[in-house]
C-alpha cells in the first residue's frame, strides 16, 4: 500500500477542489480500487492537532515511510528567507517541505503555484513565492536543481489553475503502482503522457485556426471562428490535454468561447495581468502577431497565413449554426 502526504502551501486550494471531481479514476477509488493511504490532507484529513505534529514529524525524520508527497500552492520564503508569512504545526510551512521532500519516494508539485510560483510568484511577489523545483522557468526553485527524490526523481510537475482532476489521479496511480521511472517527463518535468501535444489539439475550432478566420466576441461558442487572432488564445503555444481530456467529461475552454489563458506554462500569468494584454492578441504594427505558434517563426507563420486567408472555403466565414 502506497503512502500519501498531501500539503498545502500559498494558494487557494483550487487544485484540491478540481481533484475531487476527478472520475478515471476518483478520489475515493485511489483508496479503494488502488490501495493507496492517504495519510494526511489539510482539508480532507481526520485528524487534527498533536497526533498530525506527531504524524508530521514521524515523516520529516524518516522514522516513518513515505511513498508520494503532494504538495499544492507556493513555498513562501519571505519575510528574509526565514518563511514566517507560512506557519504551520509552529514552524515555518518552508521547513516541513524540506524535511519531508528529502524522505519521500516521489514528490509531486500539484497546480502552477507549487510548479513555478504561478500567480503568487507574479512581480512585485512580495512574500517570495516560490515554486518546488522552478521559479518561472528558471530550474532550481526551493528544492534546488540538483534535488532527487528516495527514487530517484526531480518533482514530477503537474500544472494548471488548476491542474485537471485527473490528471492529478493517475500520476498518482501510476507512481503508486511503482511505475514511477515509466513516467517520462518534458523538460520542465511534465508527464509527456498529458503535456506533450498542445491544448489546440482537438480543440473544435481548429478549422478556423488553419484557414486563419478570427471571431471578434466571447461567447461563440464552436460557431464560429479562432480565438488565437484576436481574443489572446494561447492553445497553439499551451502544452495541455484539455481539448482531448475534457473538463467534467464535456468541454473546455476553448469549446465553450474562452480563450485558452496558457496555465500549463511556466509564464503564466502572461504579461503579468497588465490591462490590455490578457484577452487580446498582442501584434506588431498591428497585424502581426508578436507570439506565433510553437515550432514555426514569423516568417514562414505569415507566409502560410496569407496563403490559408486566400485558400480559405465560404463556410469558414459563415455562422455554422442557423437558428
Amino acid at each position: 500500500m502506497a503512502t500519501v502526504l498531501w500539503l498545502q502551501g500559498g494558494a487557494c486550494s483550487g487544485n484540491t477542489m478540481s481533484f475531487l471531481n476527478a472520475e478515471e479514476p476518483s478520489a475515493c477509488d485511489l483508496v479503494t480500487d488502488f490501495g493507496i493511504d492517504i495519510l494526511w490532507h489539510p482539508s480532507l484529513g481526520y485528524e487534527m492537532g498533536e497526533p498530525v505534529v506527531q504524524m508530521l514529524n514521524d515523516l520529516a525524520s524518516g522514522k516513518r515511510q513515505l511513498d508520494i508527497f503532494v504538495f499544492e500552492g507556493t513555498v513562501i520564503m519571505g519575510p528574509n528567507n526565514t518563511g514566517r508569512f507560512n506557519m504551520f504545526a509552529d514552524r515555518p510551512m518552508k521547513d516541513w517541505v524540506k524535511e519531508i521532500a528529502s524522505h519521500a519516494g516521489a514528490v509531486v508539485a500539484l497546480g502552477d503555484c507549487a510548479c513555478w510560483g504561478g500567480i503568487p510568484a507574479t512581480e512585485p511577489n512580495p512574500v517570495d513565492n516560490i515554486g518546488l523545483q522552478y521559479l518561472k522557468r528558471k530550474h532550481g526553485g526551493f528544492l534546488g536543481s540538483d534535488f532527487r527524490s528516495k527514487w530517484g526523481l526531480p518533482v514530477v510537475n503537474i500544472p494548471g489553475c488548476p491542474t485537471h482532476p485527473d490528471w492529478i489521479t493517475q500520476i498518482l496511480v501510476a507512481i503508486a503502482a511503482g511505475r514511477a521511472g515509466d513516467i517520462a517527463l518534458d523538460d520542465l518535468q511534465r508527464p509527456q503522457t498529458f503535456f506533450k501535444t498542445f491544448t489546440q489539439t482537438g480543440c473544435t475550432r481548429v478549422q478556423y485556426f488553419e484557414y486563419k478566420q478570427s471571431t471578434m466576441e466571447f461567447g461563440q461558442g464552436t460557431r464560429q471562428g479562432c480565438l488565437f487572432y484576436e481574443l489572446g488564445c494561447r492553445g497553439p503555444m499551451t502544452h495541455s490535454p484539455c481539448n482531448r481530456i475534457l473538463w467534467n467529461r464535456q468541454s473546455s475552454k476553448t469549446r465553450a468561447g474562452m480563450p485558452c489563458t496558457g496555465c500549463t506554462e511556466p509564464e503564466f500569468p502572461f504579461h503579468d495581468l497588465k490591462p490590455g494584454t490578457v484577452f487580446k492578441t498582442q501584434k506588431v504594427s498591428g497585424t502581426i502577431p508578436k507570439e506565433v505558434p510553437t515550432g514555426t517563426d514569423h516568417v514562414s507563420y505569415m507566409a502560410h497565413a496569407a496563403a490559408a486567408r486566400i485558400a480559405a472555403p465560404k463556410w469558414t466565414k459563415e455562422d455554422m449554426f442557423v437558428v
